[in-house]
């Protein structure tokens, strides 16, 4: 997992205003936080600079270099956007401790082309994201999922996979990938992706910690 470095600005807990203002600056609010560190951690940031860390299909470790002199190991835990202007509007760090598992979600990509696809069925994925526990220096950036031997009506499942290093939390019956039919096609398979829709895990894409944003 390669490692990036941001430069952040220490901030005080502010009204919304003052928040609201950093945005139309091109700032980014954040707020990092761990286990060993007392108090979360208030920061903005360019937030172009994070564009390269949040419009990415890998997970990285990134060192945070404070305008005090602290520095900080962490993940990007969670991201906030506005839901109109569809901006970053806040982000969350944790911080991580070498020698301590910790648990992320890491993102799920399917390599090769699979049988049902060359018959003609549509390739749907239902779960974008894996939930592991694992050390922080052997978090994978993907997980890449081979589905060459996926047929029309097949259906792959969390438990049919491994990570090397990492032990899966996500439900081992939550469904990753189905091949469909063709469109117009009449298969009794069909339930069977109905019911992935409803097995597919929900992903909780932004949910900001900071309470002085509410």
């Amino acid at each position: 997992m390669s490692d990036l470095t941001f430069e952040i600005k220490k901030r005080e807990i502010s009204t919304k205003g003052y928040l609201n203002q950093l945005r139309k600056e091109g700032y980014t609010p954040g707020v990092f936080y761990a286990k060993d560190v007392e108090e979360p951690y208030y920061f903005y940031i360019p937030e172009k600079e994070l564009n390269p860390l949040i419009y990415t299909s890998e997970t990285h470790m990134v060192t945070l270099k404070t305008d005090d002199g602290k520095e900080f190991k962490a993940i990007m835990k969670e991201v906030q956007f506005d839901p109109v202007k569809e901006n970053v509007i806040h982000v969350d760090f944790q911080g991580v401790v070498f020698g301590e598992a910790i648990t992320v979600q890491i993102p799920i990509v399917h390599v090769g082309a699979s049988i049902g696809e060359r018959e003609g069925g549509v390739l749907t994925q239902f779960l974008h994201k894996l939930e592991i526990e694992c050390l922080p220096r052997q978090i994978p950036e993907k997980v890449e999922v081979d589905i060459t031997d996926l047929g029309i009506g097949d259906s792959l499942y969390v438990k049919d996979i491994t990570v090397e290093n990492a032990k899966i939390l996500s439900p081992e019956e939550a469904i990753i990938f189905t091949i469909t039919p063709p469109k117009g096609a009449v298969e009794e398979v069909q339930p069977e992706a109905e019911e992935a829709e409803e097995k597919a895990e929900p992903e909780v894409i932004s949910k900001g910690k900071s309470e002085e944003e509410e």
